[in-house]
């Protein structure tokens, strides 16, 4: 059985194979647009790849690529597609024209927590899940860890934000869909833009701010004089991929052992990433941040506002051809069911 688990490796990596070959290793290449140290490179990424190899007993390594070494954030899904990465995490936001329907995982005040997030993740990414058959299927590429990261708040770069009067017009970062539905209504301007472009964009005022998460701030140092706390503008969700073609040519260890770790990942990542989230706000305190709390008043204007974000992002999907409200109604089932 050793022998042929080998020669069956060696084959699909297109090496000569020996029965009883000890040195032959399945090496994929991992393609990451997040520094290596990002958190959730931490608790998902790099946990995972090591605990496949230890599953495999070293047979299946990777070749890692942080930091957009292998392509820019918003071309890792095309990379994955044609084959030039084996594996690769994707934001679904820098590719909505393409995957649209996982924004609902991004509407404001959806998860109270990253964990919340990725339970309801992870049932709508399995496959015969609503995202699994309905976005990542269509494009090719099964999901193997599912991401959602802690609530993004509102963090500004020089600008006071004491109030709602004093966003108006301040150009801010979002993500595709939902937030960026969000902002308009809240009279800010919206800017699609990749994290790692962050640090460059509000040095040189492109942006007055940015909606992310604190740890987000932290990562990428990102400039920040005010951050508020009390309104949850959506989240990120991010997604661990490999594509369909590559998953059907691995061995059935292989596939098992891949299973397995990223089901273990996603119950393990998200407790660590909302212990950070936590820590971060204090840590940007200690940097000399300024913690803003919104009036009552100011903060029942943004709920009503965030209330109705989801139905009308998704009577705009509707009207585009895509399911959006079935979208909707999957990810509240999903997250409130046990």
């Amino acid at each position: 059985m050793r022998a042929f688990y080998m020669l069956t490796v060696a084959l699909l990596i297109g090496l000569p194979a020996q029965a009883g070959a000890q040195d032959k290793k399945l090496v994929l290449r991992v393609a990451d647009y997040l520094p290596a140290g990002h958190f959730i490179s931490r608790y998902s990424t790099q946990p995972w790849m090591e605990q496949v190899t230890k599953a495999t007993n070293g047979d299946v390594q990777f070749e890692y690529y942080p930091a957009e070494q292998l392509g820019k954030a918003r071309d890792l899904l095309s990379l994955v597609q044609s084959g030039v990465a084996d594996i690769v995490l994707s934001t679904p936001a820098y590719t909505s024209d393409k995957m649209p329907l996982t924004a609902a995982l991004e509407l404001p005040g959806l998860f109270a927590n990253s964990c919340q997030g990725i339970q309801t993740h992870s049932k709508l990414a399995k496959e015969g899940g609503f995202l699994g058959e309905r976005e990542y299927a269509p494009n090719g590429v099964r999901v193997l860890v599912p991401v959602v990261l802690p609530p993004y708040r509102l963090i500004s770069a020089k600008r006071k934000i004491d109030g709602l009067k004093d966003i108006e017009g301040m150009k801010l970062r979002v993500l595709a869909g939902a937030m960026e539905l969000t902002l308009n209504k809240l009279k800010a301007v919206g800017v699609r833009m990749s994290a790692p472009e962050l640090y460059q964009a509000l040095s040189r005022g492109t942006l007055d701010g940015v909606i992310f998460s604190y740890n987000g701030a932290i990562t990428y140092n990102l400039l920040t004089k005010y951050v508020e706390t009390g309104a949850s503008f959506g989240a990120a969700a991010a997604i661990f991929v490999i594509s369909e073609s590559r998953w059907k040519q691995l061995p059935d260890p292989v596939k098992k052992a891949m299973a397995e770790a990223g089901e273990a990942v996603a119950r393990s990542a998200c407790a660590g990433m909302d212990r950070e989230e936590a820590d971060a706000l204090e840590k940007l305190k200690q940097k000399g941040a300024t913690v803003v709390r919104w009036s009552a008043a100011d903060k029942k204007e943004v709920d009503t506002v965030l209330a109705s974000v989801a139905n009308e992002w998704a009577a705009e999907l509707d009207k585009r051809g895509k399911p959006g409200s079935e979208a909707l109604k999957a990810a509240l089932e999903a997250r409130d069911s046990r």
